[in-house]
C-alpha cells in the first residue's frame, strides 16, 4: 500500500546501522578500485561503466586488480540479493 503522506514514511537514520563502519570501508573500496581504472583509463566519468568486483567485497573479496572487471551500470547491479541486500550468486540475472 503506498503511503499518502511523506510523514508516514519510516526513515532509517544511518546513525541506526548497526554495520555503518564496515559499509563506509568498503565504499572506500569501491571509490579506489574505480578510481585506480579511471587513472589506468579503462573508465571515465559518465561512460555508463563500472568498476565490479568478481568477488563481491561482501562475501570476503578484496579491492586488487586481479578481483576487478568493468561492466556496465546494468549488469553490475542485476544480481540476485538476499533479504540484508548481499549479493546471493555472482553471475547475472537471465
Amino acid at each position: 500500500m503506498p503511503y499518502k503522506n511523506k510523514a508516514d514514511r519510516k526513515y532509517a537514520k544511518a546513525t541506526d546501522y548497526e554495520d555503518a563502519p564496515q559499509q563506509i570501508k568498503n565504499r572506500e573500496k569501491r571509490n579506489a578500485a574505480r578510481k585506480a581504472l579511471m587513472k589506468e583509463g579503462k573508465l571515465h566519468k559518465h561512460d555508463g561503466l563500472e568498476a565490479d568486483h568478481i568477488k563481491p567485497l561482501s562475501k570476503g573479496g578484496s579491492g586488487s586488480k586481479k578481483n576487478l572487471r568493468i561492466r556496465t551500470a546494468s549488469e553490475n547491479r542485476s544480481f540476485s540479493r538476499n533479504p540484508d541486500h548481499s549479493v546471493k550468486r555472482n553471475t547475472p540475472k537471465k
